[in-house]
């Protein structure tokens, strides 16, 4: 027995999955562009630093940035309201915003707060100003996703 989906119904799954490809891909480019900020940000080569050091101050940073900015990007995506062109201009632009956000937040708390990527990131224990960075990403990521709402 053959099923086939014709007319309005495979119209729209089609334009539905042709949307979430192009929403997850550029999701994927956002969260990969983010990393590699955070990498510009901190000493040494990030990748190396988590996978090879096995630094867990390094790991906690990466991954609460990573999910800040998604919660961005899914914000993003939920207030586009089905419109595929301008929904992923403003998940790029908002995206782009989100990572200069939490950029200019580790390099605040750099300056005012006095708590260091750059020693963290050399510390084999995982340490309090860590915790706090990542909670800073996290809730700037939820602000920022708010906002965009």
């Amino acid at each position: 027995m053959t099923i086939a989906l014709a007319g309005p119904l495979a119209e729209a799954l089609g334009r539905g999955a042709l949307a979430i490809l192009a929403y997850a891909v550029l999701g994927v480019l956002l969260l990969i562009a983010g990393f590699y900020v955070i990498d510009m940000v901190t000493p040494g080569r990030l990748g190396k630093v988590i996978k090879e050091d096995r630094n867990p101050n390094a790991a906690l940073l990466a991954a609460s940035g990573l999910a800040a900015l998604g919660l961005i990007v899914a914000a993003s995506i939920w207030s586009s309201g089905g419109a595929l062109q301008e929904g992923l201009l403003a998940t790029l632009v908002f995206g782009l915003v989100g990572i200069a956000v939490q950029t200019l937040g580790m390099m605040f708390f750099d300056r005012v707060a006095g708590i260091s990527v750059r020693e963290l990131v050399h510390e084999p224990t995982l340490q309090p100003g860590a915790i706090l960075l990542a909670v800073t990403h996290f809730a700037i990521g939820l602000i920022t996703a708010v906002a965009v709402i």
